[in-house]
């Protein structure tokens, strides 16, 4: 079977660089977020560490610092195994745009064997590199719920202790 050459059609090359290298700029953009929302758990738990610090530990006060620390773990772990895919899919993104442009060289020199690797490589490591994306945004997504619940939570409680309730006249 006889590919056709770079000469002929010159976006192939074009449009298998590009789109993963596109992919990749995806990545890096989530895996820099994800990284700093990773920075804003990592404070919170100082703060609520220096927190618990202040009180004793059998005190409301302490036990309303402590309960923060387990859904700040939970989330630390989801944001950090969300890294560990973008990271993934950044590698893989970048190893397919390798991989295409390899595959386009040998197709130059018709060695329709390597063609066909390359080609079956590509889609490989481009199929689990978008399989990494997805699902570092799934992870992403079960942190923002939990931050957003513990975030309401805390807002309540600090309503309540702001405006306690009145006794009735």
């Amino acid at each position: 079977m006889q590919y056709p050459s770079i000469g002929s059609n010159p976006f192939a090359v074009l449009t298998a660089v590009v789109a993963p290298a596109i992919l990749t700029n995806a990545s890096s953009v989530l895996a820099l977020g994800t990284s700093n929302r990773l920075a804003r758990v990592v404070d919170r738990t100082r703060i609520v560490a220096a927190q618990l610090a202040a009180f004793e530990p059998s005190t409301a006060d302490y036990q309303m610092w402590a309960a923060q620390l387990t859904p700040l773990h939970v989330r630390s772990q989801f944001l950090v195994k969300a890294l560990r895919f973008f990271y993934a899919g950044l590698g893989l993104f970048a190893a397919s745009a390798l991989v295409s442009v390899g595959g386009s060289i040998v197709s130059y020199y018709g060695q329709t064997v390597l063609f066909d690797t390359a080609a079956a490589l590509a889609v490989l490591t481009g199929a689990s590199a978008v399989f990494g994306l997805c699902a570092g945004c799934v992870l992403m997504v079960r942190e923002t719920r939990l931050a957003v619940k513990y975030l309401e939570e805390e807002a309540k409680t600090q309503a309540d202790l702001q405006d306690p309730p009145h006794p009735p006249r």
